[in-house]
């Protein structure tokens, strides 16, 4: 961290890049990462990387197109899609959820007292879904979002929904319940339409992971009591992703993705406004971080979880936009942040 106060001189395009080439020299050599990272400007590919394995029982490397764990970035396509159906008139954020989450999920008397805005902004009270029942089942339970009933039937919001922010898995898991309801079709099928195909996201999806999945990396936890040294998250993962997080992705698709946001390919300027503004003073908006930093406002996501860590910047104003994803509990976020930064330091 420099020294408080010092101001680091501004660089030319040319002069960045090579500066972040040699911060990945410097973080493989110590193997401090694993993963793909991606900069650019709007189309403009300013650079890509690798490091090290995505499997490794067999010693496989990594690749910019391999497939790694979006942890929570997951909730950015849920809360976009359910914005794009309101748009499309199918629903409204002021809806209670009663009218599309029926009793086998909750009781009336919670539904009816939270709205699709508490849902998406993490206002609704609830909590996480990853609890003591979920700890001590079988993974092959949970496929279908019906699956995940015996896991949220007994919750109870922590404080009057709208009050405040709370982070929760399980609210933006049922958010993809409103979504099946509203949509019509099946969650994991809607989603492929209208996020991933438009923006040609081709290596996105909740995959099944029982299932042969090509140039797919295997997530990593330090272990020093392992003779191995590592200890992979296999038996700790959902065995497929859903609405609150766990899909795959790559940093090519995070960077479609975002193009395609930009775009207006998805929802409209005035919606992208509303979902990217701070909503309750936690940094947060509408499925989406929400920042204010040296290069005006950046929105994206992270996520986390024993060997996953992924992280999208959107640098609104600079038209940049920085994708990186590890297989190792951490260094994405913080690598996302740096790259960030050096290129904040370009002359305009």
């Amino acid at each position: 961290r420099p020294p408080a106060g010092l101001v680091e001189p501004l660089l030319t395009e040319k002069e960045a890049l090579v500066e972040i080439k040699s911060l990945m020299a410097k973080l493989k050599k110590a193997e401090w990462y694993s993963g793909a990272v991606l900069a650019a400007k709007g189309d403009d590919i300013l650079f890509t990387d690798v490091a090290g394995e995505a499997n490794k029982s067999f010693h496989i490397p990594n690749t910019i197109d391999t497939k790694f764990n979006l942890g929570s970035m997951n909730k950015m396509f849920t809360s976009t899609a359910a914005a794009r159906l309101v748009e499309a008139g199918k629903l409204s954020f002021d809806d209670p959820i009663g009218k599309y989450v029926d009793e086998t999920w909750l009781p009336k008397s919670i539904t009816d007292a939270i709205t699709v805005r508490h849902l998406i902004t993490h206002t609704s009270g609830l909590g996480s879904y990853f609890n003591d029942i979920y700890m001590k089942s079988s993974r092959d339970l949970f496929r279908k979002l019906d699956d995940y009933k015996p896991l949220i039937k007994d919750e109870k919001p922590a404080f009057t929904p709208g009050a405040r922010y709370q982070y929760s898995n399980t609210g933006m898991f049922l958010l993809g319940v409103v979504i099946e309801k509203a949509a019509g079709e099946d969650y994991f099928e809607h989603i492929r339409k209208v996020i991933y195909r438009p923006a040609g996201m081709i290596n996105s999806d909740c995959y099944e992971m029982d299932r042969p999945v090509e140039n797919l990396a295997i997530g990593y936890s330090p272990d020093p009591a392992n003779p191995f040294k590592w200890q992979n998250n296999l038996y700790k993962h959902v065995l497929k992703g859903g609405p609150a997080g766990g899909g795959f992705s790559t940093v090519k698709d995070l960077h479609r993705f975002a193009l395609a946001l930009l775009a207006g390919k998805y929802v409209s300027k005035p919606m992208l406004d509303t979902m990217w503004t701070d909503f309750k003073g936690s940094r947060y908006g509408y499925g989406f971080t929400v920042a204010q930093g040296p290069m005006g406002k950046t929105v994206g996501h992270s996520g986390g979880f024993p060997g996953i860590n992924s992280q999208l910047d959107i640098h609104v104003d600079a038209g940049i936009i920085v994708a990186a994803m590890s297989n190792f509990d951490s260094g994405a976020s913080a690598l996302a942040s740096k790259v960030g930064a050096i290129l904040a330091r370009i002359k305009k």
